[in-house]
């Protein structure tokens, strides 16, 4: 429901813009200065494109995830550890309201953990072999807490149809530019030149490095839910100790593949103009916004 509500939303987004345009009349001034261009078909060429290769890696972000992660999912627990491991997320999984995820541990020496999947109802919680050694009980199951938070609150799903549309307005707005710099420029009466090409590449890059802000706004602001969420269910000042915990271990490299950095627990923290790309708040906010929270 959540993704065909979406889904609705970003087809009455791409309506509303292809109208928009229309009455301003932006196509037709384009028209009168020989750039010819059906705005309304390129905008649903994109949105196709755009967000045919979100839904995919989110369908099949688990199957990556376990890949990537060298994540060994748990079904039959071999010792006392992997037990309370499967009976707490069944616990807090049960307590947010969701189905119990799979449950799986990678190898890695830094403390982290990571969720993922394409329902709420189907979903991964994975926590490192470092996490494990280096927490204390109560801090991992706060960490548990924050990953369950995650997939209560559906944020898998919501961080990547965000993507799909950011990557539909910036095909959209790329292919306009290269059209028109295409005709205006390299005076290409009829299809498409070089310039068209190289242009659109250009402007594919830039506008996507620019977007890519508005993406990690999000994956930001999803921390702090996650985190209120880890301390709703596994209680506040454990979550703040879990964080804490983390804290020490900042000057280490975060061994989650590229692909998987937003959905870990923390980030190395960045700095100044680095800071709009980074998909994590710095710690100390975090721990911060849970002090000051009722």
């Amino acid at each position: 429901m959540r993704i065909l509500l979406f889904l609705a939303t970003n087809l009455a987004i791409v309506l509303v813009a292809s109208i928009t345009l229309s009455l301003l009349g932006v196509e037709t001034y384009m028209a009168q200065n020989g750039v010819d261009l059906n705005l309304g078909s390129l905008l649903v060429f994109c949105a196709v494109f755009g967000m045919a290769g979100s839904l995919v890696s989110l369908f099949l972000s688990k199957w990556m995830a376990k890949r990537a992660t060298r994540t060994e999912i748990i079904t039959q627990p071999r010792n006392s550890d992997e037990r309370w491991l499967l009976d707490t997320v069944k616990e807090l999984s049960d307590k947010a309201g969701i189905a119990m995820p799979e449950v799986g541990i990678f190898p890695s020496p830094v403390a982290n953990a990571f969720a993922t999947g394409w329902n709420r109802n189907a979903a991964l919680v994975a926590v490192s072999e470092g996490l494990l050694r280096q927490m204390r009980p109560n801090e991992v199951r706060a960490v548990l807490g924050h990953e369950i938070g995650h997939v209560a609150n559906g944020d898998m799903i919501t961080l990547t149809l965000i993507q799909g549309v950011v990557n539909t307005f910036v095909m959209f707005f790329a292919r306009i530019i290269g059209h028109t710099v295409d005709r205006a420029v390299f005076k290409t009466e009829r299809g498409h030149g070089i310039g068209f090409y190289i242009t659109t590449f250009i402007a594919e890059m830039i506008l996507g490095i620019l977007a890519s802000t508005i993406v990690m706004w999000f994956s930001r602001w999803r921390e702090y839910r996650a985190d209120h969420a880890g301390a709703s269910l596994a209680g506040k000042q454990d979550m703040i100790a879990a964080l804490q915990r983390l804290q020490a271990q900042q000057g280490l490299p975060n061994d989650l593949p590229g692909e998987m950095t937003a959905f870990g627990i923390s980030t190395p923290s960045k700095k100044d103009f680095a800071a709009l790309f980074s998909s994590h708040p710095p710690l100390e906010k975090r721990i911060q916004a849970l002090r000051d929270s009722q």
